[in-house]
Formats: C-alpha cells, structure tokens, sequence
C-alpha cells in the first residue's frame, strides 16, 4: 500500500505523517491495503478550478474523488492494477468547516480522507437518503473507531533500576538491592522494570538479570550494546524486550543514539537473533529522519526516541524546538508501523510534554526518580511521576 500526499498549499499546520498513517489505516479497514491512494491538499482557489472544470459547478468544495478506473475501456482487474484513485482536499474549505463544527483540523481532514475513500469504493450519499445514511455510518463507525484507538493508547511509565545497582556496587556489598527496588517500583504504578547489563558490569549484574526475570511482574526491557557475550545472556534469559545501545566504556552513562545507518548489517543479525526467541527489538536512537527509517529497515519492532538533547538545552526556545524535533520523529515512526518509546534525561520538569506527544508508548526514566527517593522514599517518588505521566496523557 502506497499512500502519497501532495501539499500545494504554503502551511499546514497538521503533519502531512499523521494524515498518511491514518489514510493507510482507514484502508485497512477497509480491506483494501492492497492498493494505492493518492491524497492531493490544495487551495480554494484549486479546488474552485476542479470543480468548475470536473463538474461545472462554481466555487470550492471540501473534496473530491477521481477513481482511477473511472471511463477505463477494460476490467482492470484482468491486469491486476491495485490503484483506487486521487483524492483532492481543499484546506481553506476544511479549516472554515473545522470552526463550524467545532472540530480539530485534523479530525476535519481525516473525515474528508474517509468521505473521499468511500466515494472511490462506491459509496455515494447524492444518490438517495438511504445511500447517504449508509455512508455516513461508515464514516462514523471509521472515525469513532479511530478516535477510541487513539485515546486508550496511554502512556506508560517504565522505571530505570540501574542506579540502585550503582550504589550497591560502591561499596561492592549485597545492598541497596536493584530486585527489591523493582518490586518497589512495580507496587507504587510502574508499568515496565528497565535495567542495562553493561560490558563491564558496573552496575547491573548477572545475577539480577537473572533473578529479575524470575520477579518481574509487569515487562522487563533489557538495554544492552550489540555485544556476543551480552547477547548470549538475553537469548536465555529472554526479557519481555530488548533495547539495543550505544555503548562506551569511558562514558558515565549512554550518549546520543545508536547509529544504525552505518551499523545495519549488524544490528540486523541481533534483531534476526531477538525475534528467533519471540524478542521484541527496541533501538535507541536520536530523532532523526534517517535513522528511524533504518530502523525500519532493519526490522526493529520500537525505536526509543533519545530526550538527552531537549533535556538538556537552556533556553525556552530551544526546547519548543527539540520538542518539536521529537514529536516529528514520532510522527513519522509510527508512519512506518514502529512502535515509539523514549527517554533520557527526564526529570520532574521536563516529562509531561514528552508524555504527552502522540504515539509515544513508554518513557524510561531512573536517575531523577531514584535521587528523589533519596529524600521522599522510593515508593512516592515512583507515585509522584507516574501522576505526571498520566495527566499530561490526558
């Protein structure tokens, strides 16, 4: 399935991604991810044109539909020819629609994406109240169906124990003990346990993979660099998710993303390895177009998208502009079928406009929470984020 979108208009304030992803899913449910869509934004002044020019008929309209075996001479089906047609949307007429009805632009568009599709299919309301009834429950069942989707996709908070480990291993004694915080963190609302086996252990040992996996009641996501040692282990402990890292010995924690474009064949091995053993395969990496789009390749199940940088810039405006930067990454993820989680550097500040971008999963976050525990106890401190999470979700 191919979905093609020409903007020939100056702005949209909507991502040309998002209105792609959910075209592609409308033909899914419409049996008919077989075939190619092409999606055409214009102005009123063009869309004048087309009407006038196609139906004689002044003025703009919101949209129209041109299906592609339209006037064909022969049964296209005898060729084999998986092409539904072209939709023509005028923005204008939907931005001055969406205030009408008290709609978000974006609904307006994907109901005009709908009301397009099913014209191509066949549907048509001009033919009589019954048709028009039939389509608009389509229509409705579509975008309701949709919008349910979409509101019960929360996001989750998955808590990073490794610095539990770090403490203990200063002193190179049996406490604090990264197994007890984890049940810790499960009972006061995490969704996810997240630990990182490096290649020198300087924290999370052996054993707590191991014993980890045995008392982890919600998902265990392991972080680990693409290391033949380190594989070994998850292939036989087999955690509920593997999140593959850059991985350097001098450096204090993990920075920036993992470089999968010069990295493909390898990575490509591991995840080919993970998903023999039913492992779901996460890279983090930075966001940017290029390397979502080899993580795609690869076949990488989840990226998680790296927070370092809009966690760490100063000005206001910068981070308007790294949040931006990821909420398009996102955007154009789960356009590819990923699945999306992120991390890195968030604290009690700078969480909730990253919990609140669409399409992100789960956020893994440990230093901010486990140096809060220090003072509040752990157990609030994991309540106190987890509220943060679920209301910026809201």
């Amino acid at each position: 399935m191919t979905v093609h979108i020409q903007k020939k208009i100056s702005s949209l304030s909507v991502s040309t991604k998002k209105l792609s992803h959910f075209a592609g899913w409308a033909l899914q449910q419409l049996k008919k991810d077989d075939h190619n869509l092409n999606i055409v934004l214009v102005d009123d002044p063009e869309m004048s044109w087309f009407n006038n020019h196609y139906r004689q008929k002044k003025g703009p309209t919101n949209v129209l539909s041109f299906p592609f075996a339209e006037g064909a001479e022969i049964d296209l089906r005898l060729i084999n020819v998986k092409e539904l047609g072209d939709i023509i949307i005028s923005v204008d007429t939907a931005k001055r629609e969406a205030v009408e009805f008290g709609q978000r632009l974006e609904y307006r568009l994907n109901w005009l994406i709908v009301h397009g599709i099913l014209h191509l299919l066949g549907y048509d309301h001009e033919k009589g109240r019954k048709e028009a009834k039939r389509m608009a429950q389509k229509e409705q069942e579509l975008l309701s169906t949709y919008t349910q989707i979409r509101r019960n996709r929360m996001t989750h908070l998955a808590i990073n124990v490794d610095h539990v480990a770090t403490i203990r291993q200063a002193r190179g004694i049996t406490e604090p003990d990264p197994v007890t915080a984890a049940a810790i963190c499960e009972m006061a609302g995490a969704s996810g346990i997240v630990i990182h086996l490096r290649e020198d252990r300087r924290h999370i040992q052996d054993r707590d993979v191991y014993l980890l996996r045995k008392t982890i009641k919600t998902k265990m996501n392991l972080e680990m660099g693409a290391n033949k040692e380190i594989i070994k282990i998850a292939l036989d402990v087999k955690p509920d998710m593997v999140t593959l890292v850059p991985e350097k010995r001098q450096e204090l924690t993990t920075e920036g993303g993992l470089d999968v474009i010069s990295q493909k064949k390898k990575i490509a091995r591991t995840i080919e390895k993970m998903t023999a053993k039913n492992i779901p395969v996460s890279l983090f990496i930075d966001p940017v177009e290029e390397q979502i789009q080899a993580s795609f390749e690869v076949g990488a199940t989840f990226v998680e998208l790296h927070t370092g940088t809009y966690c760490d810039v100063t000005s206001e405006r910068a981070q308007a502009r790294e949040l931006q930067l990821l909420q398009t990454a996102a955007n154009e993820a789960v356009s590819l079928g990923l699945r999306v989680n992120a991390g890195h550097g968030l604290d009690y500040h700078n969480t909730a406009p990253i919990a609140a971008i669409d399409g992100i999963e789960e956020l893994s976050i440990g230093h901010a929470i486990i140096s809060r525990s220090v003072f509040s106890g752990l157990d609030r401190a994991v309540r106190d984020m987890v509220k943060i999470v679920e209301e910026a979700g809201r």
